[in-house]
């Protein structure tokens, strides 16, 4: 045998095993990595317990549980599709001020509470005529009076956010303008479990920075057609006066339910709302 042959016979051998030993290593890791996770220790009992009442295991040997086979894979989250997200909306550079294609419709909406001196009123004529509405609610007012957040809700009124304190927006830095409308819309989902998807600015006073945060947290902007000009209490016939001859499709009326006294914003709602429908208009809310 020539030598270079032995040559060549001996530099297969040495190829065979070392692909051999990468085959091993390779299975080895794999089987490492789809293990199944060791299983936690059991938590301690908490101080000041004596574990009465607690269910443990059974006295006595236990049976060991079998790890699962390599090749039984594990799903593998890395791999799975993205959680749903919802779209955000985009930066508006105004406000809505009426909503189209609702036919012979008209937005109700009231600002400023919730306030346990009026709005049950306007939540009970609401509930009488079977009608939804808006209600832009304040923090500060919405974390003292939650279970009138919760009716709301119940009813199937849209609640909006309409900051935390009712400041003049354009006046404030960025970071205060975030914090206002963050900290209202986490107290309406942790009371309601969904996030307000329409926020109102205080005095309708709108600017850039209020409409890119809005949208980043989800929200749109709505304002109105008509105001009623209750927040300063011209009168309970004034009040109506204003709803019924701005009645058109696709109106949004403002009111308020808090900020002062509204009892003649209470008792123009029982006036105007059916009146309104007596004239053939359904009293709705925007969807999205």
């Amino acid at each position: 045998m020539k030598k270079d042959q032995m040559l060549t016979g001996r530099r297969g051998v040495l190829r065979l095993a070392a692909a051999l030993g990468a085959t091993v290593t390779v299975g080895a890791l794999a089987a490492d990595r789809f293990a199944a996770p060791e299983t936690p220790a059991a938590a301690p009992t908490p101080r000041g317990t004596s574990g009465a009442g607690h269910v443990g295991p059974a006295a006595g040997p236990q049976a060991s549980r079998p790890r699962p086979s390599a090749y039984r894979l594990q799903p593998m989250t890395a791999y799975a599709p993205p959680a749903f997200r919802r779209a955000m909306p985009p930066v508006r550079q105004r406000p809505f001020l009426s909503m189209s294609g609702v036919g012979r419709s008209m937005v109700l909406t009231f600002d400023d509470g919730p306030d346990p001196r009026y709005t049950p009123g306007i939540l009970e004529t609401l509930r009488h005529y079977d009608c939804r509405a808006m209600f832009f609610v304040c923090g500060e007012m919405a974390v003292e009076n939650q279970d009138l957040l919760r009716e709301m809700d119940a009813d199937g009124h849209v609640v909006g956010n309409h900051t935390w304190t009712h400041p003049l927006v354009p006046k404030l830095r960025p970071s205060r303008i975030r914090d206002e409308l963050g900290s209202t819309s986490e107290v309406i989902e942790k009371t309601l479990g969904t996030p307000p998807l329409w926020y109102r600015a205080p005095y309708g006073a709108w600017n850039r920075l209020s409409f890119e945060i809005g949208a980043e947290l989800g929200m749109e902007p709505l304002a109105w057609t008509v105001d009623t000009l209750d927040w300063k209490e011209p009168g309970t016939d004034s009040i109506v006066r204003r709803v019924l001859d701005g009645a058109a499709p696709g109106v949004v009326v403002l009111s308020h339910d808090a900020g002062g006294n509204r009892s003649q914003s209470v008792a123009a709602l029982r006036r105007y709302l059916p009146e309104l429908l007596d004239a053939g208009y359904h009293i709705t809310v925007p969807r999205r």
